[in-house]
């Protein structure tokens, strides 16, 4: 298992699937993870999901190891409003940090360097730090606001990667188009991840 923890942040934005996909991944794959939950995220889950995943850290903790079935990996669990935990730190190594999914909110406060919640003042540790910081924007359409904003991520250091499913490897169902966007959102890392069958071309 790696020292180096991945930082994983779920906003209050649709497709809550993708965020918990990365968990279970990376936890399967023997890697060593921060999750952090905004405050509205846990009303996403709620309202599309039908789940009320526990506030409190270590309840958190129990509640994805049993949804996600699995003991391996190491998972550590953040209130959104928790500034005094090591991660909100820039002398805290961490190998990166995936935002998915990003609202709007979530990208526009971290580009104007507004750090309001835990997850806005990790990315900006990541930014200033110079560390890894991938975000998956969820809205459509983008307007012009949306654009320059994530522009200004971009120049600052930020990936941006949309989960846009693919058509060309022929996905026979959900999950495995939900794999595909998940692992892209990996691809920059290098990262080992498990049972996960890539697309090997046409042939």
């Amino acid at each position: 298992m790696q020292k180096e923890s991945i930082i994983i942040a779920i906003t209050g934005a649709s497709a809550q699937i993708l965020g918990e996909r990365a968990i279970d991944l990376l936890l399967k794959s023997n890697y060593k993870i921060d999750v952090i939950l905004s405050k509205g995220a846990y009303k996403v889950w709620q309202s599309e999901y039908g789940l009320k995943i526990p506030i409190d850290t270590i309840k958190q903790e129990i509640f994805w190891r049993e949804r996600l079935k699995t003991s391996t990996g190491d998972i550590s669990c953040h209130k959104w409003d928790d500034h005094s935990v090591a991660i909100a730190s820039g002398s805290h190594p961490t190998k990166a940090m995936i935002i998915v999914p990003c609202s709007m909110g979530t990208i526009g406060k971290i580009a104007s360097g507004c750090s309001i919640n835990l997850i806005e003042r990790c990315a900006d540790v990541h930014l200033k730090e110079g560390r890894p910081l991938i975000i998956s924007p969820r809205e459509s359409p983008f307007n012009l606001i949306h654009l320059k904003n994530m522009k200004l991520l971009c120049q600052a250091g930020a990936t941006i990667v949309p989960c846009i499913p693919s058509w060309y490897s022929k996905p026979k169902n959900l999950d495995e188009m939900i794999d595909f966007m998940v692992v892209r959102l990996f691809d920059s890392l290098y990262l080992d991840l498990k049972k996960i069958n890539r697309w090997k071309g046409s042939n």
